[in-house]
């Protein structure tokens, strides 16, 4: 499933081809694809003119000049695609824009979402109404931490994982940043010292920019925008390389919890 890197990396891409754009075709190519998508849409968002793109968590953003603001998930195989050569079967949403480049959002497995929602009531838009703070904004700091994890007995890595605790962590940069704080998954959360709660933070921001800048990792269908590869996957500390050596040189371990992979150096992480 894209993660917030990918899901940023998506936005910044939609941003340079729809950023003060008018959108002269909105054209939905299926009733629904995770949850129904508002029958409406088209009617509401042709004509309209983009007026920026952003990103909560796993969503990605587009706010128009009517009020209103298209909300997409990638769910765990979808991603747009930028003038492409031709629409295929799996391409459920295209646009056009008045500049004649055309998007589309191409989702094979139908995991994803499409909402539209009048834009001052996103805060109130259901999915959004228990997320956590953005790991990477001014309010996801040691002490709002110390407090979401205070007499939790759980995992760390299940506290990290969980959207009401931060918005936007999976399982891959959850697993990245957990070795490079030095941290077992397996710590329970509440128990953690406020000095490695701090290393915590630092690294769940670092790990999060890298893969940022490298464009997001790629796993089986996940592409930029233009097409291009993330290249996270190349900087991966222990993510995906069970038998493989840890940046500490002890050899990468897994375990399985709740049908989830867990990567984790058994010496540097405490």
């Amino acid at each position: 499933m894209p993660e917030l890197p990918e899901v940023e990396t998506t936005v910044r891409g939609l941003a340079s081809v729809l950023d003060g754009q008018r959108l002269d075709e909105v054209n939905p190519r299926r009733a629904d694809l995770r949850r129904i998508i508002p029958t409406d849409l088209r009617q509401r968002l042709t004509g309209a003119t983009v007026t920026g793109l952003s990103r909560r968590a796993k969503y990605g953003l587009i706010d128009t000049d009517r009020g209103d603001t298209l909300i997409f998930h990638l769910g765990m195989s979808g991603r747009w695609r930028v003038d492409p050569e031709g629409i295929g079967p799996h391409d459920h949403l295209i646009l056009r824009t008045g500049e004649g480049r055309s998007l589309a959002l191409h989702d094979p497995r139908r995991f994803g979402s499409l909402d539209l929602v009048e834009t001052a009531a996103l805060p109130t838009f259901g999915p959004f109404l228990a997320l956590g703070p953005e790991p990477l904004g001014p309010d996801f700091n040691v002490a709002y931490l110390a407090r979401a994890l205070k007499g939790r007995v759980a995992p760390i890595k299940a506290m990290l994982l969980d959207q009401r605790i931060v918005a936007g962590l999976g399982n891959i940069y959850v697993c990245e940043a957990l070795n490079l704080a030095h941290i077992s998954p397996t710590q329970a959360a509440g128990r953690i010292t406020r000095p490695r709660l701090a290393r915590l933070v630092e690294a769940i921001r670092d790990v999060l920019a890298a893969a940022i800048e490298a464009g997001g990792s790629t796993l089986r269908d996940y592409a930029r925008p233009d097409g291009e590869l993330g290249y996270f996957s190349k900087q991966w500390r222990v993510y995906g390389r069970e038998g493989e050596a840890c940046p500490c040189g002890t050899i990468v371990s897994r375990r399985v919890d709740s049908g989830r992979s867990t990567f984790f150096c058994p010496k540097c992480q405490k």
